[in-house]
């Protein structure tokens, strides 16, 4: 039974998706705003993890192998993309699934915090991934800065402060205490040497008192927090200090006359039990903490300009469960003015749940949604062949005219060859080209020779 679904984006969720959905015979037309696929797997994942991200892009080509899924690449879709959500409505896909991630920022709102030498965690990760437009902005970085939060996120913009840039200092700012780090110890490991031990046992002690009717152990966590530091970075060793600083919630940023940020006070917190959860109670205390560059990892929210109503950091989901498929109800997306789900509509991955977990989660998550999808598609009638490409080929030459240089998967097949090439050549474990101009001329070079080698066979 035969049926088109339209998958906006092209990352874990969606290309695991994907898979499942072909697997049942549909045909599935992915639209990605990159001209690479593989969203947070190609351009989220730190760059030394190699072995990780070519593991992912094996799956992913596998999948995208298959002649059911068809691939466009270059297409932004949103209010003011390439084309609308409610363009794809109207050539009436069986469905349509948004797996676009999720592209806003979260901020604190706090006073100072819109002005130069602040960033958002995952604008920073596009630019050192080189994701078009990215990789192309300027980002000036003081000699002390802040990252605000302590997750993955976190960890990886050290990694990129101490390695790469090789800043004199980056402190992790966190509202709760070093017990209730989001992050795995093993991401860690590759910058645990820089961690200024000496300034981690005095903001241990620091806390201790506010820790103490929690029974925390300051001794343990210290091990906890230290026991690799006596690894050495494979890379060379960077004299940039990794400090913490605890139980300490943002309030404002300081700038000087010209507008560079000269301080950041925080308020300093305890914890208390809040339904079994500890959170942080501010104290009405605070105290400034020097430092020139703030990076906001908190986390992201979805795209309102997607065209999906939008709840929270998401896009909404239907409240309300449906007896004979509970599931559903968390992928259906739900129109809170009409008051019922859009019929034919989902969401899976961080477009659901914005920032939650890795690409195992993402893949997860996927899946689960395919299936959702998978069985609506069940009860509606199939579609001829020549009807789904013909809905296809609509958005196509939709796109043509608009001079939109979409890329299928047969010319990111041959930019994926030209970079593996490249990165031959230079010796490099990989090469990506940072500008999208950069990767359309590749990729008009290479149909120009196909054509004057196909005139030449014919003459």
């Amino acid at each position: 039974m035969r049926q088109l679904v339209i998958m906006v984006g092209a990352g874990p969720a969606a290309l695991y998706a994907t898979g499942k959905l072909i697997e049942k015979g549909h045909t599935v037309l992915i639209l990605n705003r990159d001209i690479k696929p593989g969203g947070l797997a190609e351009y989220g994942i730190y760059p030394t993890k190699h072995q990780m991200k070519e593991g992912l892009r094996k799956q992913f080509r596998r999948i995208l192998a298959d002649p059911r899924a068809i691939y466009f690449g270059n297409v932004q879709v949103g209010e003011s993309g390439a084309v609308r959500l409610s363009e794809l409505l109207d050539l009436k896909p069986s469905a349509v699934v948004v797996a676009a991630g999720a592209q806003g920022t979260k901020s604190l709102g706090i006073p100072g915090d819109d002005g130069p030498f602040i960033y958002h965690a995952k604008d920073l990760v596009y630019h050192y991934n080189h994701l078009p437009p990215f990789s192309e902005k300027e980002f000036p970085i003081g000699q002390r800065v802040a990252i605000i939060g302590i997750g993955n996120v976190m960890v990886d913009i050290a990694h990129y402060l101490v390695t790469v840039l090789q800043v004199p200092e980056v402190m992790a700012v966190a509202r709760r205490g070093p017990k209730e780090r989001a992050y795995d110890d093993r991401e860690m490991r590759a910058i645990a040497w820089n961690i200024d031990k000496d300034a981690l046992k005095q903001e241990l002690e620091r806390i201790r008192p506010r820790l103490a009717p929690l029974a925390q152990n300051m001794d343990a966590l210290y091990q906890e927090l230290t026991k690799d530091c006596h690894v050495k970075p494979k890379g060379g060793i960077s004299s940039t200090r990794l400090t913490f600083r605890f139980l300490s919630s943002p309030k404002r940023i300081l700038r000087d006359e010209s507008g560079r940020i000269i301080g950041m006070e925080v308020e300093e917190n305890t914890l208390v039990d809040r339904g079994g959860k500890l959170a942080a109670k501010g104290l009405g205390e605070t105290t400034v903490l020097p430092v020139e560059t703030v990076v906001f990892a908190i986390g992201d929210r979805v795209d309102s300009a997607l065209g999906l109503p939008a709840e929270g950091s998401g896009y909404a989901t239907n409240p309300t469960p449906e007896p004979q498929d509970p599931e559903a109800a968390r992928y259906q997306v739900f129109d809170p003015q009409a008051g019922k789900p859009l019929e034919g509509v989902f969401v899976i991955g961080w477009s659901r749940s914005a920032s939650e977990g890795v690409v195992g989660k993402a893949r997860l998550d996927g899946e689960k949604g395919a299936a959702v999808v998978n069985r609506f598609l069940a009860q509606r009638p199939p579609l001829y062949h020549r009807e789904v490409y013909r809905r296809i080929g609509t958005l196509y030459h939709q796109l043509r005219r608009q001079h939109v240089p979409v890329v299928h998967k047969g010319l990111w097949r041959v930019l994926e060859q030209v970079e593996q090439e490249r990165a031959r050549r230079q010796g490099l474990p990989e090469f990506k080209f940072g500008t999208n101009a950069e990767m359309i001329q590749i990729l008009e070079d290479a149909l120009d020779r196909l054509a004057s080698r196909r005139m030449r066979w014919v003459a």
